[in-house]
């Protein structure tokens, strides 16, 4: 098998990594908020880092949120993110693959990312099982946006039943995009059940409802490691002697990220 390639192996991922390359990890850039303009300079230095980060890639996860807003119509997307956008299918294009879960502000993904750029886009935590070529050591990760999951989340699971009504999905894609982009970004911001702002603090090491769902999924079946973004919080937290689970923090306060060199899963800010 090259390396690098994707396989599928029953509900599991299998990627390799080859000597000297790394998985990289990146979650909750919310750009676009609270305006264009002021997410750029956000924005230049997330280009600035994939940039960086290309020479020793063997993959990039993005989890989630990489908009503070997305909602593709029929034959429109939201203006704007050109930047992004355009590196990310230049990496792709050079042959680095890249996997995107959509996130609770950019949940309504329904084809671009895979037609225009060659992005796997997925809407539910999957498992994969990174291995190097160099030891052949494997190590499982469970990884996923974080929205909705485990005892917590309140503010967005009394959204979600609404954002992700058929219903509502065709209602919203009857109004004019300047006009119904315009009301979702102001939302988005404003909103605190849709932000999640009210859930950014830590709760503390036995009640992150993202561990505690890790914990649970770690009963039906081992996992060396849990990754998820959305608490845009930092986090390292040991659930048994050989599992942890990690949250990426975000690019809006700590501009972290996660690499993975087929042994060791470290946090990292640029």
């Amino acid at each position: 098998m090259p390396s690098g390639m994707l396989v599928t192996m029953s509900n599991n991922y299998h990627i390799e990594i080859p000597s000297g390359k790394k998985i990289y990890f990146a979650s909750d850039n919310h750009l676009g908020a609270p305006t264009m303009e002021a997410s750029r300079p956000r924005e230049k230095r997330f280009v600035a880092w994939l940039d960086e980060i290309r020479h020793d890639a063997a993959a990039i996860f993005l989890i989630g949120d990489l908009f503070d807003f997305w909602f593709e119509y029929k034959t429109v997307v939201p203006k704007g993110f050109t930047r992004t956008l355009g590196k990310l299918a230049e990496i792709g294009d050079s042959g680095i693959p890249i996997y995107y879960f959509v996130g609770n502000h950019d949940l309504w993904m329904s084809g671009y990312f895979e037609e225009e750029l060659g992005i796997p886009v997925y809407h539910k935590p999957q498992e994969f099982t990174f291995e190097s070529t160099t030891d052949h050591n494997r190590s499982t990760f469970f990884i996923g946006h974080g929205d909705g999951l485990g005892p917590g989340d309140k503010g967005y699971k009394r959204m979600k039943k609404v954002f992700t009504n058929p219903l509502f999905k065709w209602l919203f894609r009857w109004l004019h995009p300047d006009i119904g982009v315009k009301i979702a970004q102001y939302l988005s911001v404003k909103n605190k059940l849709i932000s999640g702002d009210d859930d950014a603090k830590f709760l503390g090491e036995d009640n992150e409802w993202l561990a505690i769902y890790s914990k649970r999924k770690l009963q039906e079946k081992h996992r060396d490691f849990f990754v998820f973004g959305h608490r845009h919080l930092p986090l390292e937290i040991a659930l048994s002697e050989t599992s942890k689970y990690f949250n990426l923090g975000d690019w809006i306060s700590y501009y972290t990220y996660g690499v993975f060199d087929g042994d060791q899963f470290e946090l990292k800010t640029y």
